[in-house]
């Protein structure tokens, strides 16, 4: 039997832009501070951004990963990821869409597998379409993270979104309620979210963290949370990011069969 080091997470939403690559980011650079190494894998797979804001090239990726699992050609998994930093590791989306088209999603699983035997946490970033791509990396990992904003579409997606997974007995899943997206939408209280998503929010990132020279760091390809004023100047969205991080490392997951 396989001993798994790590535990995993799949950073995702019902819509795009609601802040999810910044924030999975944002994530990795505090397990970071927490002294755990960390695998990003990018399943966004025709869109991926992680190799784009860490202004990285990705001439390798989960295509190539996927192509020597499938020709049991596979060797290591460092042959596959992009150092970041010393903790930080990235496997890339393919830089090629076709290459995305070619990937098998029963394959998902034993991906994300090999980074926990390796990394003490391993990130999943994907996009908002429900196909058997994002099903199967959703099915995969231990704890799932919604991103959702204070905005009527968002909110209505969501809720149908989580009626699926409902359905389908996912129960590994929390929410969070991300203020800094859009600072200046605010149509709906805490308590109306919660009734129209009908369920908790988690967690919640605050209007804070709503950086108006936030191309500084995306064009420099940094982590903000790795700022050394990160923790003073966000303190409320630093302790939130820290819950998060030992929630995943602590909780012994609930996964449906």
């Amino acid at each position: 039997m396989i001993e798994y080091r790590g535990k995993s997470m799949c950073i995702s939403s019902a819509k795009g832009g609601v802040g999810k690559t910044t924030n999975l980011l944002n994530l990795a650079g505090i397990f970071e501070q927490l002294e755990k190494k960390v695998l990003i894998i990018d399943f966004d797979l025709y869109t991926g951004g992680q190799a784009v804001y860490l202004n990285k090239e990705n001439d390798k990726s989960i295509y190539n990963l996927y192509f020597d699992l499938l020709n049991n050609s596979y060797k290591d998994l460092s042959n596959y990821t992009i150092k970041i930093d010393n903790y930080i590791d990235l496997l890339c989306a393919p830089k090629d869409p076709r290459d995305a088209n070619k990937i098998d999603a029963n394959y998902i699983k034993e991906i994300i597998n090999k980074g926990k035997i390796e990394y003490d946490v391993v990130l999943v970033d994907t996009n908002h379409a429900l196909n058997d791509i994002n099903l199967s990396v959703l099915d995969a990992v231990d704890e799932i993270l919604f991103f959702i904003t204070n905005d009527p579409l968002d909110l209505k997606n969501i809720r149908t979104l989580l009626s699926i997974l409902d359905n389908l007995n996912f129960e590994n899943y929390s929410i969070l309620l991300n203020n800094s997206r859009d600072p200046f939408k605010n149509y709906f209280s805490l308590y109306e979210i919660r009734k129209i998503i009908g369920h908790d929010i988690n967690y919640s990132l605050s209007t804070d963290l709503y950086l108006k020279d936030i191309e500084k760091y995306i064009m420099k390809g940094l982590i903000i949370s790795l700022d050394k004023n990160f923790a003073n100047i966000m303190r409320d969205d630093y302790k939130t990011f820290i819950l998060i991080a030992t929630d995943l490392l602590e909780r012994t997951s609930i996964k449906h069969e």
